[in-house]
Order: structure tokens, then sequence, then C-alpha cells
């Protein structure tokens, strides 16, 4: 039976947490062989490597087992540098050649935003025909995408019928690029309005990447200073639960459930790592290849912004305790918002960055406190699929674990094999289950695995 965030918080063990990360930008490999990454094994899996250049400028680098079982898998790249990649990392790369899969990836068009929305998907579709015509034709073809490269994947899964078999995603960006700016806009509106008034008319339409680390610098120093006081510590829950921001920390318990003093203190050591210096400069990217500003403050009632979201309590609490009158705080950033974005640029982002159907099965895994791409997308993302009827394709899997992307390999193949159950036999039965995921993993010996039974929550900021 799935449990609330809130009380799964309490029973969740305490994983080994990585420091907050950007989304996978690999190098190109350029070695044709590669170890297998079995837990003690010294084996090499005897592959080829392959390079080409797609006719919009993007690379694609592919690599073929020797026993190749015929199965390629499309790797989609997260948000950062523009290079081919075609694995989420090298120990997962080196099983899955090890198994007998083939492996391709492309940069994306090198000449445009590093939110490269606009092209990805034509260019991973490209790159599945460039790896037939060069290393020869699959029999198979299942994608995967992580963080950015997860909403490219769901584009594939939507749009591929026949030309893929099935997508498994990792970390997915999947509520889309414009539920994204809005409701972390929310968040650094309340930051603004609350700690660092002087940058109000700075959130939007930045002129340079320049400019957006300095903005960030100068968020990241007022939210440090607020933490100092009770007052503050209340503002900042008030600024995570608008960011969807996880209350479980690296290197920390999971905060019981009404600990609430334990749960702000968790979300702002995620400020405090730099969250913020990834937030700003990803929203330049994106205006960039929106051509504008999509977002906006005006009209949205912060309110009622507040009581849809699970952190409300903490929220509560916190103002509570510091004395604070909340319903004033949340009217007056309703009364003061009158950031408008463009209509245009919102058009072009929900064009290229919204996903709303499926058109081949996919699973999607999670960890539960992801503080780059919040599992409750995952939420969102489920509802739409609902809404156009494909529920019956989509399956997604929680990993408990802090952390953006934050895999085991055992994880990531065990999920595989999941989704090849489905493709084979035409059902999911029980192949996705926490289960069945939690039985595969462990058996492969990969590094261990910590599937749970998860709900996601609302996701906040939803227009």
């Amino acid at each position: 039976m799935s449990r609330s965030p809130r009380r799964a918080l309490a029973a969740l063990c305490a994983a080994t947490a990585l420091a907050v990360t950007a989304p996978l930008a690999a190098a190109t490999p350029a070695a044709a062989t590669a170890s297998t990454g079995s837990t003690g094994s010294t084996a090499v899996t005897a592959s080829t490597h392959y390079r080409g250049t797609l006719p919009d400028g993007a690379t694609w680098i592919a690599d073929k087992p020797a026993r190749w079982n015929g199965v390629l898998l499309l790797f989609s790249h997260g948000f950062g540098a523009l290079t081919a990649a075609n694995a989420p990392s090298d120990a997962v790369k080196d099983r899955l050649l090890a198994e007998g899969y083939a492996l391709a990836g492309s940069s994306y068009d090198p000449n445009g935003s590093t939110w490269a929305l606009e092209s990805a998907e034509r260019d991973q579709f490209a790159t599945v025909t460039a790896f037939g015509d060069t290393a020869g034709r699959p029999t198979h073809v299942v994608s995967v995408g992580l963080s950015m490269g997860g909403l490219v994947n769901a584009q594939i899964a939507r749009d591929g019928a026949g030309r893929i078999d099935g997508a498994l995603n990792l970390c997915g960006l999947v509520a889309g690029g414009v539920d994204l700016e809005d409701y972390q806009l929310d968040a650094e509106y309340a930051l603004a309005w609350f700690f660092d008034r002087a940058d109000l008319p700075n959130l939007v339409d930045l002129p340079d990447p320049a400019a957006a680390s300095a903005l960030a610098q100068r968020l990241s120093a007022a939210v440090d200073a607020a933490q100092q006081t009770p007052a503050g510590r209340a503002r900042i829950s008030l600024a995570a639960a608008y960011l969807n921001q996880s209350a479980w920390a690296p290197g920390q318990a999971p905060p019981a459930p009404t600990d609430y003093a334990d749960q702000e203190r968790q979300q702002y050591q995620w400020l405090q790592q730099g969250l913020l210096y990834f937030i700003v400069p990803g929203r330049y990217a994106v205006e960039q290849s929106a051509g504008g500003n999509p977002s906006s403050t005006r009209g949205v009632d912060y309110t009622d912004l507040l009581d849809k979201s699970w952190h409300a309590d903490e929220v509560r609490a916190l103002y509570a305790a510091a004395g604070l009158d909340l319903e004033a705080d949340t009217a007056a950033l309703t009364a003061h918002a009158d950031i408008t974005g463009s209509a245009a640029a919102r058009a072009d982002l929900n064009a290229s960055s919204t996903v709303a159907s499926l058109g081949v099965p996919m699973l999607s895994l999670h960890t539960t406190s992801d503080q780059l791409v919040p599992v409750e997308q995952e939420n969102a993302y489920a509802a739409r699929i609902r809404a156009a009827g494909d529920n019956g394709l989509l399956r997604q899997a929680f990993v408990a674990r802090q952390g953006h992307c934050n895999f085991t390999t055992a994880e990531i193949v065990a999920g595989l094999h999941a989704l090849e159950q489905r493709l084979v036999t035409g059902s999911w039965r029980n192949a996705a289950t926490p289960e069945s995921l939690q039985e595969r993993a462990t058996a492969l010996d990969l590094g261990g695995a910590a599937f749970v039974d998860w709900k996601p929550s609302r996701l906040s900021g939803v227009r």
C-alpha cells in the first residue's frame, strides 16, 4: 500500500548520499573496449566504437559489443555540455555492453541553447538511422533518458511507435519546461521578496550567463543570512514549498513527519550546497531557447499555492513558532506579483517541452529526494498520461535515496530488464512493482538497491 511522502520519510533508511550533482554531460569515450563493471570483475567486453556527425552539426557515438544481442539502447543525456553520450555512467555502460546491448546517443545540436529540446528528439532519431547505416540494423530499439534527457525521452516515447519499442526514464524532467520555469520562478520570487528586494526586477529576461550566476550568488547569500533567525527560516520554508524542495538532504536521516525544524534545516542544506547556482543559470538557457521569459507571477494566488503543497504543515508550524502572520505574507506575495511573461515564449516552450501522451511502454524511475527534478514531477506526468488514456503504457518506480539521478547500476539494469519483460510478454504483470524490482536488482550484485513503495504528492506551481 502506498504511503504519503511525509509518513514514508520516517520509514526510509538513510542511504549513502551524493553531493548536489548536475545532470550528466559525459565526454565522448575513445576506447573500443570496456570492462564489464561486475563487482570484482576484471573481464573485458570486446566492442567496436563508432562516431559521426549529423546534418545539423550534432555528433553521435555508439558502441557495439562483439556478441551483440540485436538491441540498441538509445541514450538521451541531461542538461549541460552538448557532448555526445551513450550511457548514464561508465559502470552502467560496461555492464550493458557485457550483456550484449549496443549503445548510442547524440550531443544534440551544438549551435543552440544547452536547453536543447528544439533539436534533441530529431537528433536522437537521426542517430538510430546513422547507427543502422554504419553498424548494422537493430532488431529492437529501447530509448533511455536521464534528467533533461528524460524529457527528450518522453518525446521519443510519445512519437516513437514503429521506431522504438519502449522507454526507460531515469530521474526525468517529465513535467516539462513550462511547469519547471513556473514553480522555480515562484520560489525565486518569494526569496527575493523576503530577502533581496533589489533583485525583484532581475529574476527574468536574464541578459547573459554572468548575470544569472551573479543573481544566484546574491540570492544564495541572502538565504544564508536569513537562516540565522526563526523568521528567516520560516520564510525559507515557504519558498522551499513553492520550489517542491525535498526535505531529506545528503548525509542525513529522513526527518520525522512532524519535526518541521529538521525538515527546513535539510531543505536549507540543499540550498546551501548550490542549488540556486544551477536553477538560475538554467533559467537563462531556457529563456534563450524559448526566445524570452515564458513565466508569470501576475495572477498567481500564493495562499492557494501553499495550501496545495505537501509542505504546508511545515510552513504553518514554523511561521507560528516565529510569531509571523503567514496569511499576511502569502497575501503580500499575491498582491505584489507583477512579472508578466512572453506569450510567444510560453507557447514555444510548451510546444517543445511538454509531453502528455505515450506511444510505447515506459518505465520511469525516480529517487524520492531529488533536489533538481522533484519527484512530484512524476505525479504531474502520470496525470497527463491518464488524461490521454495511455496509463496502461506507463509504470513508475521509486528509489529511497537522496540526490538527482543517484541510482546504483543494479537499479538501472533491473529497470531495463523489467521493461523488457513488458515488451516481450505484452503485460506489466508484476514486472515493475517495488518488490520485483528490488529482487531483480539485488540478484545482480551491482551495488545494491532501495526500491520503495511511494506515491508522489502533487507538483506545486502547475498553472
